[in-house]
């Protein structure tokens, strides 16, 4: 008996009661007595028994779990995403599976296939930076798993998600920097065709246009986001014939590399050259230059908004009633007063 596995088959024989009742006396069924459970809770401990919750829910169709791919856990953004995803999750008594892309495309289509296999009930999304074909996340329709994309969203229609409104948090910004003296503002942007970089641009766009300040497009800059990406569009930016006096990063992480290359030039942070990002990263608190502001996008908001409405569709609430659409007002995050030096 030691070296085989224990079913409920077998607790029945011993017991001299049915399957369907060692079943119920395991989910503390009203329909099944004390004494009963209490004997089939005492043999379950004597044997090891352990209750097969995939064979269940499989029967049930369902597993209780819930896949999440973003880019990559190591950024706090989707660390506190995940943190949102997970309460969220437990509340449902749900499991989260959860896989990095790392930006990769074919790692991101080699974890939807994982997902699958996996039979999660949901899938939750935020997709890689150069995803543009989006092929592989409409195969889970085949397999009836509902999805809710969060943060990254692709340029689709018809999707469910959960995303911050960067185009208004790109005029606060534009605007904080306008009211601190700065006329030349430029920016360092994500990758074009990413959904979040159009956003920055145009709120880019309409805050220097309502401002009467003149749009240069050589002023937005677009970059892979790599370190060297940055820093060669940092010097691009700098080395313009309208040098910025203030530039906006795509996030906090872009900031630090951009900030260390005008450290790299003598340049005096803030003084000398102003930055304002995005994300508001925590431990933007203990860094020596940190940005002037950033934009705050709530991620543990978005990843718990997102969860919620993935456990909605997993129980039939919203499928059958359009997709459902959520976007959370970002807030400008002042880190210290600033004005521009000479005003």
């Amino acid at each position: 008996m030691e070296n085989k596995m224990v079913t409920m088959r077998e607790i029945a024989k011993r017991l001299n009661i049915s399957v369907s009742s060692v079943s119920r006396a395991l989910k503390d069924h009203k329909s099944i007595g004390l004494r009963t459970k209490m004997r089939v809770q005492a043999l379950v401990k004597e044997l090891g028994y352990e209750l097969n919750t995939t064979a269940i829910s499989f029967k049930n169709g369902k597993t209780s779990i819930l896949g999440v791919i973003l880019p990559n856990l190591t950024d706090g953004f989707f660390s506190s995403a995940i943190s949102g995803i997970e309460d969220c999750a437990g509340k449902y008594k749900y499991t989260v599976l959860m896989g990095q892309s790392y930006d990769d495309i074919e790692k991101e289509k080699s974890l939807v296939d994982a997902m699958k296999s996996h039979r999660v009930d949901g899938v939750l999304i935020s997709i890689a930076k150069h995803t543009t074909n989006y092929a592989h996340f409409e195969s889970f329709s085949k397999y009836n798993i509902p999805v809710v994309f969060f943060d990254r969203i692709p340029n689709i229609k018809n999707i469910h998600y959960v995303a911050c409104n960067l185009f208004t948090g790109t005029i606060a910004a534009i605007n904080y920097l306008f009211k601190n003296g700065h006329r030349v503002i430029g920016m360092i942007n994500g990758p074009e065709k990413l959904i979040a970089s159009r956003e920055r641009k145009d709120g880019y766009i309409e805050a220097m246009t309502k401002s009467r300040l003149k749009f240069d497009p050589s002023l937005i800059v677009n970059t892979d986001l790599s370190s060297e990406g940055v820093y060669q569009a940092t010097r691009e930016l700098l080395n313009s014939k309208r040098k910025p006096t203030a530039i906006i990063t795509f996030n906090d992480y872009v900031a630090m590399d951009a900030i260390t290359y005008a450290r790299s030039q003598k340049l005096r942070i803030n003084k000398d050259i102003a930055f304002v990002s995005y994300a508001n990263e925590p431990w933007n608190n203990y860094t020596m230059y940190p940005p002037m502001a950033s934009v705050e996008q709530f991620p543990y908001l978005q990843g718990q908004k997102a969860a919620e409405m993935l456990m909605e569709l997993i129980n039939g609430g919203t499928r059958d009633s359009g997709f459902k659409q959520i976007v959370i007002e970002s807030q400008l995050a002042v880190k210290q007063p600033h004005k521009l030096k000479g005003r």
